[in-house]
């Protein structure tokens, strides 16, 4: 549905910092599907950990909150394109299994509300069916001069 140039056109995020690769599904106001496929050539895993290399927790977190952002994003008018996407809460996160090269991330995010401004999701992070990372996230659109 989206790929990479079109998130591209998106998500203000660049290498290293983005962490999504494909989006599959995609229900304005209500829902997202995106992929990442995890490589050993991520730059984090020569330090996490040497030898055994697992993707970092807050770096599934970032991915799931950056799908959500596209869902966001997606789902509201045109004025919001000037604006930037601000994670703004995170709540009930739950680490189920690693992640390591080879992987592919599949985030299942599903919008719960929008109040006030703040976005408010569901996500989930699963490796072949199988829940790996889960968690609450917020968002809020802001002026990118403030």
């Amino acid at each position: 549905m989206l790929d990479i140039n079109d998130i591209l056109k998106i998500l203000p995020h660049r290498h290293p910092f983005l962490l999504v690769d494909r989006v599959t599904l995609l229900e304005p106001g209500k829902r997202i599907v995106g992929i990442k496929n995890v490589t050993m050539n991520e730059p984090f895993f020569p330090g996490h950990f040497p030898g055994h290399p697992v993707m970092p927790g807050v770096l599934i977190i970032e991915a799931m909150a950056q799908v959500a952002c596209i869902l966001a994003i997606m789902s509201s008018d045109e004025s919001v394109r000037s604006k930037v996407t601000y994670f703004a809460g995170i709540d009930n996160a739950r680490f189920r299994k690693p992640v390591i090269p080879g992987d592919q991330l599949c985030f299942e995010i599903e919008a719960t509300g929008c109040k006030r401004g703040i976005w408010l999701f569901n996500a989930k992070a699963l490796v072949d069916g199988k829940l790996v990372t889960e968690a609450e996230l917020k968002a809020a659109f802001a002026d990118k001069n403030n």
